[in-house]
């Protein structure tokens, strides 16, 4: 399938201190290697972003978005249709922000800022309700949670080998003790390595990567419990379960707010 180049902007600086981007991208858009002088904060309202940043890989759910400090290199591909949001920051206001790319939570607030400014199509807030807002969201933006990234990669080949193998087959069962006998090491070495390398048990990764599988998979017109079974869940209320807890609302109600806020 043909992918789309997206089209970056075209300032030498920002045209103010806070500036505002949305868009609504398709399946396979792409924007290739860039950097900018500014500071963006990269989010979507609805389905999950894909960046490389440096060396790194990103994907973010609607509840985390991903900080790309001024003059780093950074890249973004679309899966499926995304509601993409960018904060771009003058690099003044980038100074108490993290001075590497990283992924953070989403307040409500936040989220409740970008969700008005969008449906009202603000990209430099000009009146003064609308500043006083924007400040708040850069207030937000500073106290955010601080997350190295929601679903971090190995650099090891032995560790990266079995990430990959998973994200092709999010819904693989074999335990961690499989996975260890794989690359001839014992259950208990990869366990460490996981927490090691990935700040995280092999469990959780197989989560959360099941997690970003499912937003992907709900824009399809696949039953809840199809995807409940392709993501290795042997029921559907076990599915429904795990989404909600990382979401905060079921799969059908994600469903139902991502098709109707297309285009909020």
């Amino acid at each position: 399938m043909n992918s789309k180049h997206i089209d970056l902007l075209d300032f030498s600086e920002l045209p103010a201190p806070v500036y505002f981007r949305y868009a609504d991208f398709n399946s396979h858009e792409y924007a290739s290697a860039h950097r900018h002088p500014w500071g963006t904060l990269e989010y979507s309202a609805n389905g999950v972003l894909h960046m490389e940043i440096g060396s790194s890989r990103f994907m973010s759910p609607p509840q985390y978005a991903v900080w790309v400090p001024p003059q780093i290199e950074h890249s973004f591909y679309s899966n499926q249709p995304i509601n993409y949001r960018a904060v771009c920051l003058a690099p003044a206001l980038c100074h108490e922000l993290p001075k590497q790319a990283c992924t953070l939570a989403i307040s409500d607030i936040l989220k409740a800022i970008l969700k008005d400014f969008a449906a009202r199509d603000v990209k430099i807030p000009e009146q003064e309700t609308d500043q006083r807002l924007a400040q708040v969201l850069v207030d937000q933006l500073q106290q955010a949670p601080i997350h190295q990234c929601y679903l971090p990669y190995a650099s090891s080949p032995g560790l990266l080998g079995i990430l990959e193998a998973l994200q092709v087959e999010p819904g693989d069962n074999r335990p961690l003790s499989a996975w260890a006998e794989q690359i001839h090491v014992s259950e208990r070495t990869l366990a460490r390595q996981f927490v090691r390398e990935l700040g995280m048990s092999f469990g959780e990764w197989r989560q959360r990567l099941r997690f970003l599988a499912a937003i992907e998979a709900l824009d399809s017109h696949r039953s809840i419990q199809e995807i409940a079974f392709d993501m290795g869940y042997s029921t559907g209320s076990a599915f429904i379960a795990m989404f909600q807890r990382q979401a905060g609302c079921t799969p059908e109600q994600y469903r139902r707010s991502h098709l109707s806020g297309r285009k909020l």
